[in-house]
């Protein structure tokens, strides 16, 4: 009879100890204290994030754009730094912190930087490369990949050098604007900077001797010429020396017979030179400029613009790539490469280097 009368008894302890414990549990998920989630291999729990209903009218968080991924404005790139970063190196990116990086300046205030000539030498690729080597530099400016000497030079101080591209580039022939001349081959242009040939009769061009220019062989242009189109054989001495393009450029339009070549954004828009087609054969002349060609006589109200559907396919000979050097140690200055080369990848920075005279890769 006992057992009998301890049944109701023991029914209504269970169910009160259920009402506890449900309220219980009712009292902590309300209040916030306590959660149900994912377990992790580490014992701790995590919340389920909640996506807000389509018909709530709250605006789901806005995602940060990740470094390299071609955000849209300068403005929307999350992983820049704060503070003054020198930067430097190849000529060729002029007019890309003439134009573009004082317009990043002022989407990031706090991202400075500085420009740094080197001392006692003309500013090339090289030089900025070995600055950089040498910390004088946050990242570099190339218009040529790392040399194996500089890799070496990098892991010999612990860390590696890393090149990001950012745009495509073409090389442009530039001659006096009385020659006329419309184009020569890559073995012509060769043969005249080894001094082969030295009459642009030579080349069906009238009896007047060629005067060949070149920038000093520190700059990754110079490099870049001497292994495409000399095969790696040294400038002859008859080639005379210009420690600038504008330099170049100004002996260019003193001397009929001259002839030079440099970036194609430095060369194609000026009024004072006349650039010329290049080609593997004299039936594939290509021109840097886009047509119709627009004469000195129309310049500088109309100027010529870069051909850039023949860059972007191959079609012309002599393009190369413009990278961002940083060295990846994992200090903040890795981090102000890194972000440059972001905001030149965004969709802002690719329309502005087009704008410029390079050619988007993006």
């Amino acid at each position: 009879m006992s057992s009998q009368k301890e049944t109701p008894v023991l029914i209504a302890s269970l169910l009160i100890t259920v009402g506890l414990l449900g309220g219980g549990y009712w009292w902590l998920t309300r209040s916030g204290n306590f959660s149900l989630g994912p377990l992790t291999g580490t014992g701790t729990s995590t919340p389920a994030p909640t996506a807000p209903s389509p018909d709530s009218g709250a605006a789901p968080t806005p995602t940060a754009p990740s470094p390299g991924s071609g955000a849209a404005q300068f403005s929307d790139v999350s992983n820049v730094p704060s503070g003054l970063f020198n930067y430097g190196g190849s000529t060729t990116w002029a007019p890309i912190r003439g134009a573009i990086d004082p317009l990043i300046q002022q989407a990031q205030p706090d991202f400075q930087l500085r420009y740094t000539d080197p001392i006692g030498t003309p500013p090339g690729s090289g030089p900025g490369i070995q600055m950089l080597l040498n910390n004088q530099l946050s990242f570099a400016q190339s218009s040529r990949s790392v040399s194996p000497q500089e890799r070496q030079q990098a892991e010999q101080r612990g860390y590696a050098l890393r090149e990001i591209p950012i745009a495509l580039e073409g090389l442009a022939i530039a001659v006096n604007n009385d020659m006329p001349i419309e184009g020569i081959t890559l073995d012509q242009l060769r043969n005249i900077y080894l001094g082969n040939l030295t009459n642009w009769n030579q080349v069906g061009g009238p009896n007047l001797p060629i005067v060949p220019i070149s920038r000093p062989s520190a700059g990754g242009t110079v490099e870049f010429f001497v292994s495409t189109v000399l095969g790696g054989a040294n400038l002859t001495g008859t080639v005379q020396t210009a420690d600038t393009t504008t330099q170049a450029l100004r002996l260019v339009d003193a001397t009929p017979g001259a002839i030079y070549y440099a970036s194609a954004p430095e060369v194609v828009g000026q009024c004072t030179v006349k650039p010329i087609a290049i080609g593997r054969q004299l039936d594939q002349l290509v021109k840097p400029y886009a047509d119709p060609y627009v004469p000195p006589e129309n310049c500088p109200n109309q100027r010529n613009q870069i051909n850039s559907a023949a860059l972007l396919s191959g079609d012309y000979p002599l393009t190369r790539r413009l990278f961002v050097i940083v060295k990846e140690d994992g200090q903040l200055d890795q981090q102000a490469g890194e972000a440059y080369a972001d905001l030149l990848l965004t969709q802002q920075g690719q329309a502005l280097l087009q704008e410029t005279g390079f050619v988007a890769i993006r």
